[in-house]
């Protein structure tokens, strides 16, 4: 018999050659039958694909190939979210064209992703800051603009006075901006926004429709934040303004002594106008941007405050108490002012001992439950009753909730309401490398959407990438001067480019009709693919993604562009890979090279260990051992198989006992494997783990040292089942094994189904236990019924000695499995 050696050198490309040839992954939109779209989270390009990288493309390969073969038409597309932060960071480094580096990094991620042989419709591959893409971003902010769901106002941003730059929430470190250290401060700039709190209960309502994870959905409904409570409205009477606050606690309003506001409230600074607070307001709001909401909502944190140098109605009763700007209180929550009641709030309840403000008790603990020395009465139980409320005094504190909002409703100065924590998307960036906003400002008509025929606007070409107090497209004067599209007059281009989210919220869309030209994707093509069978990706995108791509896919469903209320109808979250039990990162030198595993072992070795290392919803820590012991098990599979092929060929036993035993053993373990990967490729969780393990105890069956006399049919039958089901994971070997064996392509084949009557076993094993440790196994007739098995248990001899003597006090029968007696 020739030798034969596993060289994944050679296989590998001569089976990438086949697939990219003959298109094989490319799916049509004309075709007809069951379809499935497997997707997995729009990669960011930059340098080279990671680990991380590797695992969701595996995990989703597996996943495409099963569904292929199972009899349904899979797209399985590829693209880039391009637009992003690290390469205009570059750019401003360097000096390189953020394009020319994105660029390149795509390129090395076709190249890798090739190497790696990912079933990818490469016929739909896009980046996002191709023109021919964003031209469909800007048409989609255009349809949003027109119903509404597009505005612009002023907000809140962090600020780099020294970069003279808006910064984002990950660029401040410490309180100081990540590039030049200078400590960031608060400015009010225009901004856009896409309203999507209208979709907040929708959003949360509909993750009840959708097969993900609970965990992820409720971090998306912690998000989202919905409470009901009252909108109570205290008026400044000395500037004739209202202001509501939302709370969940009627009942204490008779003990709000002051009144809060936070530091981005639109407000802060004319509340503070010419009051002799006015500077130190100023300097209070500027500084407190510095520190993130974690840090300013932490209950140890010490309160800090600036007087505001008014007053506000306090509805009830009437009181004027004063008005503060402190950084505990967030934007985020609520309409960011707050009533502060510091008898029953611990935050409030620090800031007024910090303050020397009034402290009132209103609500009373229940009989046996006392008032805390030092600190607010924060318990909400059942039998409170109001103290010091007027008219409500001596009412549950359960029914004076509803008794002060129907009052407050009479009066015209509060109602019941829902609220919710999320906030409408603020997607304006001060960023060059991203989609620019298809509008312009004319001094005649104000501001004008970009007409659809004249999409895309594109980006220019600038060779100063720095922002220097505003959008570094502020500078290509000659593409910033334009005519306005309705007056024919001179208008100027909106500067600021859109959050990279935006371009993530729809790419799936896209991809169901990637080529269209005249319309960002054609109904038929989006109502054959859509929603997303099997999307997956990374936890950490849990909220943002997942939620925008929500909110669109239920605003353009609004606005007649779709029908599809949910884009991902199933979604999977991978585990992190660690290596030495720790993150990978450069600093730490632990981090794991795709690129370089494939060269020493191949695409194979790499992908179908990944899968192996672990449940891949979990993290799992890589080992160079087990990437090389998953290269053995492939070259002894490849080798096995290939020795398989110089047998004889003939049909393998049809059924129980037409062959030897060995031939019954064999083919036992073969339908065995089939259905247990088909079991774990089929599952929610994607168990690939032991499905490849199935596999490798198929193989350990069939070695020359185990096969016995079993038939070359059976050989090569089972064989063949090893490489079609670890096809999914390991797509070279499988393909190269198969046709070996079988001459036929095995992505042509249907997937294995097992042959019940070899499912059927005449005998199992036994274990036998004597207080709960295992003493013997026996074989056992599959048929015996509990009398039958304990009698058995009772004659092993290795039994009868832990059991002669004594008593047997319980005999326990787990049907097929065990037999544990229990003695004393």
């Amino acid at each position: 018999m020739a030798e034969h050696r596993y060289d994944p050198k050679e296989i590998e490309p001569r089976w990438q050659r086949v697939w990219e040839d003959e298109q094989t992954w490319h799916v049509s939109n004309d075709e007809t039958g069951d379809s499935s779209y497997v997707l997995e989270m729009l990669p960011y390009p930059s340098g080279e694909p990671h680990i991380g990288h590797l695992k969701v493309y595996s995990v989703g390969d597996a996943v495409a190939h099963y569904h292929r073969r199972t009899g349904r038409r899979v797209l399985h597309p590829m693209g880039y979210d391009a637009f992003g932060l690290p390469a205009e960071n570059h750019a401003i480094k360097t000096g390189q064209h953020p394009r020319e580096s994105t660029d390149a990094a795509i390129r090395e991620f076709q190249r890798q992703f090739r190497r790696w042989g990912i079933s990818i419709d490469w016929s739909r591959e896009f980046g996002t800051h191709e023109p021919a893409y964003y031209r469909w971003t800007q048409w989609i902010f255009l349809q949003f603009f027109k119903a509404g769901l597009a505005y612009r106002r002023e907000a809140a941003v962090k600020w780099c006075p020294n970069d003279q730059t808006v910064l984002a929430n990950e660029q401040v470190v410490d309180g100081r901006c990540e590039r030049c250290g200078w400590e960031v401060e608060s400015r009010q700039l225009e901004q856009w926004f896409f309203r999507i709190t209208d979709y907040a209960e929708r959003l949360l309502n509909d993750l009840d429709t959708i097969d993900w994870p609970e965990h992820v959905k409720t971090m998306q409904r912690n998000w989202i934040g919905r409470s009901e409570g009252a909108e109570v409205v205290f008026r400044c009477e000395e500037l004739g303004i209202d202001y509501p606050v939302f709370t969940t606690r009627p009942d204490t309003l008779f003990g709000a002594t002051f009144f809060v506001m936070a530091p981005e409230h639109p407000d802060v600074l004319r509340l503070a106008e010419g009051t002799e607070h006015e500077q130190a307001v100023r300097d209070y709001v500027n500084h407190a941007a510095a520190a993130s909401n974690e840090d300013r909502g932490a209950a140890d944190r010490p309160k800090t405050g600036v007087p505001l140098g008014r007053t506000v109605t306090n509805p009830v009763n009437g009181e004027q108490i004063p008005m503060f700007v402190a950084d505990y209180v967030l934007l985020e929550y609520g309409t960011g002012a707050v009533m502060a009641v510091p008898a029953h709030d611990q935050r409030d309840y620090d800031f007024a001992k910090a303050f020397g403000l009034p402290i009132r008790q209103v609500v009373q603990p229940p009989e046996g439950t006392e008032m805390p020395e030092d600190g607010a009465y924060v318990s909400h139980t059942e039998g409170e009753t109001l103290v010091n409320s007027g008219e409500f005094t001596g009412m549950l504190a359960t029914d004076a909730k509803q008794a002060i909002v129907e009052w407050l409703d009479r009066q015209g100065r509060g109602h019941a309401t829902v609220s919710y924590r999320l906030r409408d998307w603020l997607l304006s960036r001060q960023r060059y490398w991203g989609c620019p906003i298809p509008i312009v400002y004319c001094t005649q008509c104000g501001m004008v959407p970009v007409p659809e025929d004249q999409l895309p606007v594109e980006l220019p070409d600038i060779s100063d990438y720095k922002p220097k107090g505003r959008s570094p497209l502020a500078a290509a004067e000659d593409w910033v001067r334009t005519t306005c599209p309705q007056c024919g007059g001179e208008a100027r281009r909106e500067t600021d480019t859109m959050d990279t989210f935006v371009d993530s919220s729809w790419y799936f869309l896209r991809y169901c009709d990637a080529r269209n030209d005249e319309a960002a994707w054609a109904r038929q093509a989006v109502d054959r693919w859509m929603p997303v069978d099997q999307y997956i990706g990374g936890v950490e995108h849990a909220i943002l993604h997942l939620l925008y791509a929500r909110f669109f896919c239920k605003a353009l469903t609004d606005l007649g562009h779709l029908d599809v209320q949910e884009p991902f109808a199933r979604l999977f979250t991978q585990g992190m890979i660690t290596k030495d039990g720790a993150k990978m990162s450069k600093s730490k030198g632990n981090v794991v090279s795709p690129r370089e595993i494939v060269d020493r072992y191949g695409a194979d070795t790499a992908r179908a260990y990944i899968l192996f290392i672990g449940p891949p919803d979990q993290d799992a820590d890589w080992r160079e051992s087990g990437v090389e012991g998953m290269f053995r098990f492939l070259s002894r599979l490849w080798r096995t198989c290939a020795e398989a092929a110089e047998l004889p060929v003939e049909p393998p036993p049809s059924r129980p006992g037409e062959g030897n035993a060995d031939d019954d053993r064999v083919m036992r373990k073969a339908n065995w494997a089939i259905e247990k990967v088909s079991s774990d490729l089929g599952g929610s969780r994607f168990t690939f783990n032991t499905a490849i393990a199935a596999v490798m105890e198929l193989l350990n069956e069939l070695t020359h040292e185990k096969r016995g006399d079993a038939s070359p049919g059976a050989l090569r039958f089972a064989l063949a089942t090893a490489a079609s089901l670890i096809f999914p994971f390991a797509p070279h070997v499988g393909a190269d094994a198969y046709h070996m064996l079988t001459g036929r392509r095995v992505w042509e084949e249907p997937w294995p189904e097992p042959d019940p009557a070899f499912l059927e076993q005449d005998t199992f094993e036994l274990v036998v236990q004597v207080n709960g440790k295992v003493r013997d196994r026996v074989a056992a007739p599959a048929s015996a019924d509990e009398e039958t098995l304990l009698a058995l248990a009772r004659d092993l001899p290795k039994v009868q000695s832990h059991v002669d003597g004594r008593e047997i006090v319980k005999e326990i029968v787990v049907p097929g499995k065990l037999v544990n007696l229990v003695v004393r």
